[in-house]
């Protein structure tokens, strides 16, 4: 929320510094400069006594009032050739100088003006200027002041913004947390926010998508979970067929034919039951956690393999502690694993495991061909085999690395594939302490 709250209030102020230059220059253009103006409401006194008081005197008794106003006033009057006045002065100023008006320098502290323009007051009147020194003409606490105003209008604006960022930085922490509980398997996860709330419509719409997708997924799951147990009554059907036909069968061709198709509806059989594996692992609702000692677990994975021609290496330290896990459920992530190193390893296969300050990592490492970096994560897609993998040599139906992952993150925790030091594929597991 700090971050963008105060993204919001820098822009806002950007943008009424902003303003403010542009209302200034456009001021300037158009109506002269502002501190000019400013100056000259705060030298209006020393200018009213001038035009009121000294301007008023009669020819032959203007130098003395100016006089008396010398003495008792602390500005400065002095008669100043024009000449003088004019290099004192910018030539933007000069013009006005030389139509007789008050002409302010607020660097200075002075004002210029000529005495007359005819000659009236005085002979050679027209060739001076008189200039007032000390003026009570304080241009830097002007800009203080408009700081402060600045300010001010800063902070007034900060209350509202800051009020309308809370409520919806609100609404959308609500709906991240719903988010992360609908992306973590729980799709009842619903928002509850009033109607008068911001983000309402959003959080409406976000509704309607998560029971979208729930109904979906309940369909894909009631759909092959019916599925695979409808198929396992004619399986059955079939199987016993087979065996009543090859009791009878006395030609030995016939027997092999029988002996295959057996083979088929056994390898039916497992499709079903991994189906009905995934179905199970769609939800953290079939995690049963406990604690339990996680190295037991996985040196116990060695003894559940088939047996191989390939060496199998087990690594695995005493002091990995204590985790919250369903161990069958992780037992079988990591023996799929294992499996499938079986398949492609040329000799080697090694399981490891280390602990860190956050997390246990688990490997499987083979000495195989490996696996491209582009097919890295399509391997762990239901039914998807490499080209090297379809044939019938190897077995599988593409759904171990699939039912690993899931029963991984059901721990919420990852599956990643990656090189091996052995030169083929490492599988690496991090579950979190």
């Amino acid at each position: 929320m700090n971050r963008i709250f105060f993204r919001f209030f820098v822009l806002v102020m950007l943008s009424i510094t902003a303003a403010t230059f542009v209302i200034y220059f456009a001021f300037s253009r158009l109506f002269g400069d502002p501190l000019d103006d400013i100056a000259r409401r705060q030298a209006a006194a020393q200018i009213f006594l001038l035009e009121q008081y000294v301007d008023k005197a009669a020819t032959d008794d203007w130098l003395t009032r100016l006089n008396n106003v010398r003495e008792v006033s602390e500005v400065r009057y002095d008669l100043i050739a024009l000449g003088e006045a004019r290099s004192a002065l910018p030539d933007s100023r000069r013009a006005a100088l030389d139509r007789g008006e008050i002409v302010l320098d607020p660097s200075s502290r002075s004002f210029y003006r000529r005495v007359d323009l005819e000659g009236e007051r005085y002979i050679g009147s027209h060739e001076e200027v008189l200039r007032a020194q000390n003026l009570p003409v304080d241009v830097k606490q002007a800009l203080i002041m408009e700081a402060l105003r600045y300010i001010i209008v800063a902070v007034a604006l900060l209350v509202p913004i800051a009020l309308w960022s809370r409520s919806h930085w609100q609404g959308l922490q609500s709906l991240s947390r719903v988010a992360d509980e609908f992306g973590s398997g729980k799709l009842t996860a619903r928002s509850q926010m009033k109607p008068s709330a911001s983000i309402y419509p959003l959080a409406e719409r976000i509704n309607h998508m998560a029971d979208r997708i729930e109904d979906l997924l309940e369909a894909q799951k009631s759909l092959l979970h019916s599925v695979s147990h409808e198929l396992r009554t004619p399986i059955a059907r079939l199987e016993f067929a087979l065996e009543l036909l090859d009791a009878r069968a006395k030609d030995p061709d016939l027997s092999r034919r029988i002996g295959a198709m057996e083979g088929d509806l056994r390898e039916l059989n497992s499709l079903v039951n991994e189906l009905l594996d995934m179905s199970k692992l769609e939800s953290a609702r079939n995690l049963q956690a406990e604690l339990a000692e996680l190295a037991p677990v996985l040196r116990g994975c060695t003894q559940m393999l088939p047996p191989s021609p390939q060496q199998l290496d087990c690594t695995v330290p005493d002091d990995l502690g204590e985790l919250e896990i369903d161990a069958r459920l992780l037992a079988r992530a990591v023996c799929n694993l294992l499996r499938n190193a079986q398949k492609y390893a040329a000799g080697r296969i090694v399981l490891s495991a280390s602990r860190s300050d956050g997390a246990v990592e688990i490997a499987v490492d083979d000495d195989g061909p490996g696996i491209p970096d582009e097919e890295r994560e399509k391997i762990f897609d239901p039914f998807y085999r490499l080209d090297r993998s379809r044939d019938r040599a190897t077995g599988g139906f593409g759904l171990g690395l699939s039912i690993a992952r899931k029963a991984v993150a059901l721990h919420g925790g990852s599956l990643r594939a990656e090189g091996s030091p052995l030169g083929g594929a490492r599988f690496v597991i991090t579950l979190p302490v």
